[in-house]
Formats: C-alpha cells, structure tokens, sequence
C-alpha cells in the first residue's frame, strides 16, 4: 500500500512526475491481479481456476518501499507534528469507511458457507489488531495489513525528525539495525523442525510490530538517502542487497508440518526476486533527472489518475472482489469474466472512496489543524 503524496517527484521539487505515477499505478495492479487471479482460487477453492495466474506476492512490498520513500521526501516540509497529521488525515478516514464496506460484503452479500462476520469484527478491524492475533482478530479485509504498519512507521519517522536519531550516523546504524536485528531473530520467529515453538508474546509483538517487513521501508529510505546523495553509492549498494537478502529469507517461512521446503517455497522465492528486482527500478526512478517525462500525455494523465486513487483501490478491492466474483459464477461467468470484473469494481470503488472521502476528509482535517495552529501562542 501507498499514502498519496501532493506531489511525487523529484525530492525538494514540487514537480508530479510520471514516472512515479508509473510505477505506483502498476505496483497497486499487481496487488489486484495477484488476488484477482490466485488468491482468490487459494483461499475459496469454489472458483473455477483461472487460465492465467500471476502467482507472486509483489506489489503490497513494492508500495510499501515506494511509500517509505515518500514519507522522507515529503517530511522536511514541514513540521513533525504537521507531517504525522497528515499521514493520519490520508489514511484513516478511508479505512474507517472501508471497514463496514467489506463487513457488509460479508454479512449481506457473500454466500452463506462463507460466514457472516459478528460486529465486533468491525471493533477489532478498526483498532487494527489482526496482525496481533490473525486467529482471535480476523481482517475484514486481508489487504488491510499494510495499514499499522504505514501508521507505525510514520509515527516513527515524525518522532525521529524531532531527534539526532532522524540524520547522520546515527539514523545509518538504526537502519542497518532495523534490518540485522530481525535476520538475527529470524530463526526463532519461523521455528524450523528442532527449535522449540517461541512464546505467543513473541509472535504477537514480531507480526504486530512487522519486523519481517522492516527491510522494505529501510529500502525505501536509503534509496531516498542515495537520490538526494546523502549516502553513497556502496553504502546504499551495501544496505539495499541486505534488505534484498531479508526479503529472500521472508520466503523460506516453514510450512503447515513446521519444515522449511524449498519446493514449497518456489512461488516465494520468485516473488523475493522481483521484489528485488522492482526496488532497484525505484533506485533507477529516483535517480532519473526527469522520471517519465517521455510517457504520451494521455497515458500520463490515465496514469495520473489511477496513480492518485491508488489507496482507495487497495482498501476496496479484496474482500468484495472475492465476493463479486463468486456471485458471477453463481449465474454462469467464466473466470477471465470474473477477475477482469474484480479489477474494474476495484477501480470504481476505489475512485469513489478517494473522492468522497479521502480527498474531503484530508483537507477538512487539514484545514483544522491548520487553525488550530494559528491559534495557538
């Protein structure tokens, strides 16, 4: 996932690029394909499998490099307190409404062998504790996972700005630590065969916490430390195929008998390496004087816009597309139908959900905030 920027450019510039525009379109239509056209099939084993699938987990950890990168180009426009407010106003309003969107898909929509979701499933969505405790606290919505962490690392990047931990060295060893730490404690959060189970509270603070995807933002970060050359170029080779390294190890996760196999982890390890293989394209974006800027002007507009709904149709199009796409083959569709119907709903919704809420409840909360400040002494 990623929080829309005013404008993403080049750093410092107030320039909409649309290389970026690129790159962040295609990221979140990786995410809809992937769902749309296997894991959908996975998780409801009803629906007809589908000709082609693109099999590979990418575009949510290529988006959350795109946005940790952001969120340092962005942050020294203001003040700290300002920046976090407006990271919040982003994402919040359209989560809060995108909740009873998917509960309602569940409860009223989806066929009755699925369930029907309690309210207080609602509750625990809200306060976003299914990372904490996936089996106690399901998400509504699977896609719904990169949403603490997006508000955990911009908490943690206002709160170091304010810091001498937000520059220099000691920012350096904090990101080689984000990354060293979780590979060293890696083997105790997957339990190979023959290494006791870890404690609960140590899963639940490892997943609630996200420490197996803190390499992405560190990507993020030292590409954007490595564009504005405030890294150089073998240190930000050095820390990137680190993170690169973390993202390869994330695959090898055991399976359901507790055994790392790599067979099984095929799929993973494919996606590992165009998760590799896009965080370097965002090296090259960032690097590029003007990203883009032989995109035909039509195909930079379309990008544009898709670019700018890009959250909302993140957080509208799982759960409902599952839905939609079930109801479709209920009354005969075919899977190229059903998935190609999954994406366009996603885009439809999505765009309603930017422009009836995100885009009116950030600048209303914006403008608050901004009077707020005036008032003050």
């Amino acid at each position: 996932m990623v929080v829309p920027t005013p404008n993403p450019g080049r750093p410092g510039s107030r320039r909409r690029e649309p290389g970026w525009d690129v790159l962040r379109s295609g990221f979140v239509l990786l995410v809809v394909l992937y769902h749309a056209t296997h894991l959908g099939p996975v998780l409801h084993p009803e629906l007809i499998p589908r000709r082609f699938s693109f099999d590979h987990q990418v575009g949510a950890s290529l988006l959350l490099v795109v946005s940790a990168y952001f969120a340092c180009a962005t942050l020294g426009r203001h003040s700290p307190g300002r920046y976090w407010w407006g990271r919040v106003a982003r994402l919040l309003p359209a989560f809060v409404v995108a909740v009873p969107v998917a509960w309602l898909a569940l409860r009223f929509l989806s066929p009755e062998e699925w369930g029907a979701p309690p309210p207080s499933e609602l509750v625990a969505n809200w306060l976003m504790l299914g990372n904490w405790d996936p089996a106690r606290f399901p998400w509504l919505d699977p896609a719904f996972w990169t949403l603490p962490l997006q508000l955990m690392a911009f908490t943690a990047a206002a709160v170091l700005s304010a810091t001498r931990w937000g520059a220099g060295r000691r920012l350096r060893a904090l990101l080689w630590a984000m990354v060293l730490v979780p590979l060293v404690l890696w083997p105790l959060r997957a339990a190979p065969v023959g290494m006791a189970e870890p404690p609960t509270w140590y899963r639940m603070l490892a997943d609630g916490f996200g420490f197996h995807r803190l390499h992405l933002f560190v990507a993020g970060i030292a590409i954007w430390l490595w564009s504005t050359r405030r890294m150089g170029n073998g240190h930000a080779v050095a820390l990137l195929v680190l993170c690169g390294a973390a993202q390869f190890l994330h695959a090898f996760a055991p399976g359901p008998d507790g055994r790392v196999h790599l067979d099984a982890a095929h799929l993973d390890l494919v996606a590992a390496g165009l998760v590799c293989a896009g965080i370097a394209v965002v090296a090259l974006v960032s690097r590029l004087p003007r990203p883009g800027a032989w995109t035909p002007a039509p195909v930079a507009s379309a990008v544009r816009w898709l670019a700018g709904i890009s959250y909302g149709v993140y957080l509208m199009h799982q759960t409902v597309g599952y839905v939609l796409m079930r109801r479709l083959q209920d009354v005969g569709a075919g899977p190229l139908l059903q998935s190609a119907a999954m994406m366009g709903t996603a885009v439809l919704l999505g765009w309603l959900l930017t422009r009836l809420v995100e885009r009116p409840a950030h600048g209303l909360l914006m403008r608050t905030w901004d009077r707020l400040a005036l008032s003050r002494p």
